[in-house]
C-alpha cells in the first residue's frame, strides 16, 4: 500500500497539469476576490440594502472560495484516474503488485493531500487578494475573527473532499474528455440550476441541502450568494462533510465493483 502510494505521488508529480491548473484557479480565483471585494464595498449598500457588511461581508466573499473553487480540486482528482486510462498506465499500475482495493484507496489517500494542497492555495489566493481591499475601502478584514478561522478550516477540508470526490467520479467515468465534460456541466450549469430550482419551493428546499454544492457550502460555513441553493437553512458542517464522504463513498465504491471489476488491458 505503501508503495502504492508513493508511485501514484510520482505520476501526479510528474506531470505538468498540477501546477497548470493551480495557476489557473489562482489567477480565477484572485479576480473573484478583488472583483467582489470591490463590488461589494463600494456599491454594497445598493446591492445588498445594507444588509452585508463588516465580518458578513468579509465571510461572504471568503466563502465563495468553495461555490467559485471546487470545480479544480474536482478536475485534479478526476484526472488521478482517468490519466491511467488515457496514457494506458492503468494495465502496468496493476500489474506491479497493486491489487485493484489497494489502487484505488491509494488515489484517495494521495487525493487527499492533493487536496490540502489546493486548499491552501485556494485560501491564500481568495483571502490574499480580497482582505487588502475589505481592509482600505471596508470596514476590515477579519482574519482575526474566530468565525473566519472556521471558514478557512472549512474551505481546506472541503477542498480535500472535493479532490476526493473527483478521483471516485474519475474513476467511475473513466474517459478523460467525457469526466472533464461532466464536471465543468455539472459545477458550471447543473447545481447551480438544480439548486435554485429546487431552492424556491418549501416543499423541495430540503432536498437542495443535500446537493453535493451545498453540502461543500455547509462544510465552509458560508452560504455564499453565488449559489441558488442559498435560499433555505443550510446543513451544519458535520453534517455537510458527512454528506460529501457519502457521495465520495458511493461512487468509490461503483468504481470498484463496476470499472476495476471489469478485465482491464
Amino acid at each position: 500500500m505503501i508503495a502504492a502510494i508513493k508511485s501514484e505521488f510520482r505520476k501526479l508529480f510528474s506531470t505538468r497539469m498540477w501546477w497548470i491548473l493551480a495557476i489557473v484557479m489562482i489567477g480565477y480565483l484572485a479576480f473573484v476576490g478583488i472583483l467582489m471585494s470591490i463590488m461589494f464595498t463600494l456599491l454594497g449598500d445598493e446591492m445588498t440594502g445594507g444588509a452585508v457588511q463588516g465580518k458578513t461581508l468579509a465571510v461572504t466573499i471568503y466563502g465563495f472560495i468553495n461555490p467559485i473553487g471546487y470545480v479544480f480540486p474536482l478536475l485534479i482528482g478526476s484526472l488521478l484516474f482517468t490519466s491511467e486510462f488515457r496514457h494506458q498506465t492503468i494495465t502496468p499500475s496493476l500489474l506491479s503488485g497493486a491489487n485493484r482495493t489497494h489502487l484505488l484507496l491509494s488515489k484517495l489517500v494521495v487525493s487527499a493531500v492533493v487536496g490540502l494542497l489546493y486548499g491552501v492555495i485556494a485560501v491564500l489566493a481568495m483571502i490574499g487578494s480580497s482582505a487588502p481591499f475589505l481592509q482600505i475601502l471596508g470596514d476590515g478584514h477579519y482574519l482575526g475573527d474566530s468565525e473566519v478561522w472556521k471558514l478557512i478550516a472549512g474551505s481546506l477540508l472541503v477542498f480535500v473532499l472535493w479532490t476526493m470526490f473527483g478521483v471516485a467520479l474519475g474513476g467511475l467515468i473513466v474517459n478523460q474528455v467525457a469526466a472533464i465534460v461532466v464536471i465543468l456541466a455539472m459545477t458550471q450549469f447543473v447545481e447551480p440550476i438544480l439548486g435554485l430550482v429546487l431552492g424556491i419551493p418549501e416543499a423541495t428546499r430540503g432536498v437542495a441541502q443535500f446537493l453535493p454544492a451545498a453540502a461543500g457550502n455547509a462544510v465552509v460555513g458560508s452560504n455564499s450568494l453565488a449559489m441558488g441553493t442559498g435560499m433555505g437553512d443550510m446543513l451544519t458542517r458535520t453534517e455537510g462533510a458527512a454528506v460529501l464522504m457519502a457521495y465520495i463513498v458511493i461512487f468509490a465504491l461503483l468504481c470498484r465493483f463496476i470499472t476495476l471489476r471489469r478485465d482491464i488491458g
